[in-house]
């Protein structure tokens, strides 16, 4: 059994639907739980302290260990103030699932920069103003897990939300980047792309009886992308940089890939014309690799040209730099 005894974990969101299953979840394996929510609605607006208290309550019933904060991730001060919370109450901090978010639909043409701002400001900046002080308390211990909902909106695209869209795909970015800087106090970073029936789809579909009939919606039952958050923040996940999708049962990870491409000759100066005649080569998906970071690129157009990426030292010989390959 994969169990959480003696650690303390952070769940933001955690007052209603997805984030409060996987707080109970994990406090049902042992984990000291901080429940953060601020008690808003979906779109953000208000505040009401009994939701992250109902689900202290729960916990508490069922034996387990937990306390609320109702800071809200989008200030510097709330995500310190969350941080603090587990550490006092608990001692220390083992991981934390960012999962706090708001959602509305908005065609992109009426879009307004309040909107923007206001979206990027509770997943994006929300993601690193907790990120960041639960990192340096990180630092000091061992085995540590982060992990950023994130979804297939911003990966893959959904219409009307683009502020969403790209709030989501940043934290792909933040992860991948905590992932590599952590690497070296035990820190573990992925993502999850959940599909799980929540007010979220509840609300903004709105026609009850498709709620009550669709297939779909009964099969994308939010107990269903449990199982899969709750290992990535546990210390039996031993890898990092990833990502992951679960959708009704179904869990398969997601990746950016790159392609072999075109490589121009080293004496060339390609034109825009080169780039039309050669489209087909570039786009290519078979072959691809998965890099690790921006030096695993960098690397490899280094071995294709017979180059050396470090300076005054042209003999150096790099080893295959891409981890991951596909074809």
């Amino acid at each position: 059994m994969i169990d959480f005894h003696g650690q303390a974990v952070i769940v933001t969101g955690a007052g209603r639907g997805l984030g409060r299953l996987y707080a109970m979840e994990l406090a049902r394996r042992g984990a000291s739980v901080v429940v953060t929510d601020l008690g808003g609605t979906m779109h953000g607006a208000g505040s009401d302290p009994a939701v992250a208290d109902r689900v202290v309550e729960e916990i508490a019933a069922a034996d387990g260990r937990a306390v609320a904060s109702h800071d809200s991730v989008d200030s510097p001060e709330g995500g310190q103030a969350i941080v603090d919370t587990a550490v006092e109450a608990f001692g220390r901090l083992d991981a934390v699932i960012s999962n706090a978010g708001i959602f509305n639909s908005v065609p992109f043409d009426r879009l307004t920069p309040e909107q923007w701002r206001r979206m990027l400001s509770v997943h994006l900046d929300g993601g690193f103003y907790l990120s960041q002080p639960a990192f340096r308390v990180m630092a000091t211990q061992r085995y540590r897990r982060f992990v950023f909902i994130s979804s297939s909106a911003g990966n893959f695209g959904q219409p009307a939300e683009a502020h969403y869209a790209a709030a989501k795909t940043g934290l792909v970015g933040l992860s991948n980047v905590i992932s590599i800087e952590g690497a070296r106090y035990g820190i573990r970073s992925n993502t999850v792309l959940p599909t799980g029936i929540s007010r979220m789809v509840t609300e903004t579909v709105g026609d009850e009886r498709f709620l009550a009939e669709s297939g779909f919606l009964r099969a994308i039952r939010p107990e269903l992308v449990v199982p899969l958050v709750v290992f990535l923040a546990s210390a039996e996940c031993r890898f990092s940089h990833r990502n992951y999708s679960a959708c009704a049962g179904r869990y398969a990870r997601v990746f950016m890939g790159l392609g072999p491409g075109w490589l121009a000759g080293a004496d060339a100066e390609p034109t825009a014309e080169d780039i039309s005649d050669h489209l087909e080569q570039m786009s290519a998906t078979d072959g691809f690799t998965v890099p690790e970071s921006i030096v695993d690129e960098v690397l490899e157009v280094c071995d294709r040209r017979g180059i050396s990426a470090m300076p005054g030292n042209a003999d150096v010989a790099f080893p295959d730099a891409a981890g991951d390959r596909g074809r």
